[in-house]
Order: structure tokens, then C-alpha cells, then sequence
């Protein structure tokens, strides 16, 4: 049996909304670098203080950003 994953849903939902990296990072105050980092699924841990601050930039729900595989 493989490893569980959770998977970040960020570039879809950028895509879905029309909107960049770099606007989100102005929005939710955290660096283009840090963001690429989530998106690309090399993070190992997200604060949900991060977790509310995108949701409500992406006018999601945490189960719309993140999926279990």
C-alpha cells in the first residue's frame, strides 16, 4: 500500500478564477515563493490560519483547495 497524499488543488483554482500566483500572494500576504511551494505539493504542513486566508481570496471551502488520494 502506497503512501496516503494530500493534494493541493492551487493551480486549478487559480485557473477556475482567472486569476495569478502573484495577485493571490498580494491578496493572502504571503510570498510568490512560499505559494509555489504549496501549489507545486513540496509543502509539509499549512497552517489553517494560511488554509482561511486562501479560502476566502479563492471564495473556496478547504475541501475544494485540498483532495486526499
Amino acid at each position: 500500500m502506497g503512501e496516503p497524499v494530500v493534494r493541493v488543488r492551487l493551480d486549478e483554482l487559480l485557473k477556475e478564477r482567472g486569476m495569478t500566483l502573484t495577485e493571490l500572494s498580494h491578496r493572502v500576504e504571503i510570498t510568490v515563493v512560499n505559494l509555489s511551494i504549496l501549489k507545486n505539493g513540496h509543502a509539509k504542513a499549512i497552517r489553517f490560519s494560511t488554509l482561511a486566508w486562501l479560502c476566502q481570496a479563492l471564495g473556496c471551502q478547504p475541501g475544494d483547495l485540498l483532495t486526499y488520494e
